[in-house]
């Protein structure tokens, strides 16, 4: 039975659907990625939200469409095996990727604050989660025999949402605030 195809629907730009990217290409499976009209298509997208996935048969019909950036994840994740089955050993990956979720929400509070009040409070959540993000990856990666992966010896979810993760950290960090201080 053919593979289904798929279309992601995000802004040209690196940010929440680039894990989603990373994962439809590390699976192998035909896509492409559309751009909508912003906002004139936010009316027509599910929540009024990007990113969106649709999923389609092999006749070109679509089949399924979800939205939320960490919930394509997922569900490509587990599409294409990239979390175990066991959902214990899932959960463990999952975690780290909701903690990567966090820091960058702290650094977007940052960016966006209007008082110098607020950006001091989100930079201290920012930098205090960041480095226990760190701290935690570092120990994943060391136990599992400095192989370069966070868990087991392939590419696997949380290792795809680090990379896509981490580029954003720096695209971030260098267009909106040189003062921010550089972890990485």
């Amino acid at each position: 039975m053919p593979n289904p195809t798929y279309i992601l629907r995000y802004f040209p730009l690196v940010g929440l659907s680039e894990a989603c990217r990373l994962l439809l290409t590390a699976a192998n499976v035909e896509w492409t990625e559309e751009h909508p009209e912003w906002p004139q298509e936010k009316p027509n997208q599910p929540h009024g939200r990007l990113p969106v996935l649709v999923e389609k048969n092999p006749d070109g019909s679509p089949d399924f469409t979800i939205t939320e950036s960490c919930n394509i994840e997922r569900y490509l994740a587990r599409v294409y095996g990239f979390v175990p089955a066991d959902p214990k050993q899932a959960a463990r990956q999952e975690q780290i990727c909701e903690l990567m979720a966090d820091v960058f929400s702290y650094l977007s509070g940052y960016i966006r604050a209007s008082s110098d009040e607020s950006k001091q409070m989100f930079l201290g959540k920012f930098e205090a989660l960041l480095e226990t993000l760190i701290e935690v990856q570092t120990k994943l990666i060391e136990g599992n025999g400095n192989n370069g992966r966070q868990f087991g010896d392939s590419l696997s979810y949380a290792d795809m949402v680090a990379y896509g993760f981490y580029k954003k950290l720096m695209i971030a960090m260098a267009r909106f605030d040189a003062n921010v201080p550089k972890f990485v």
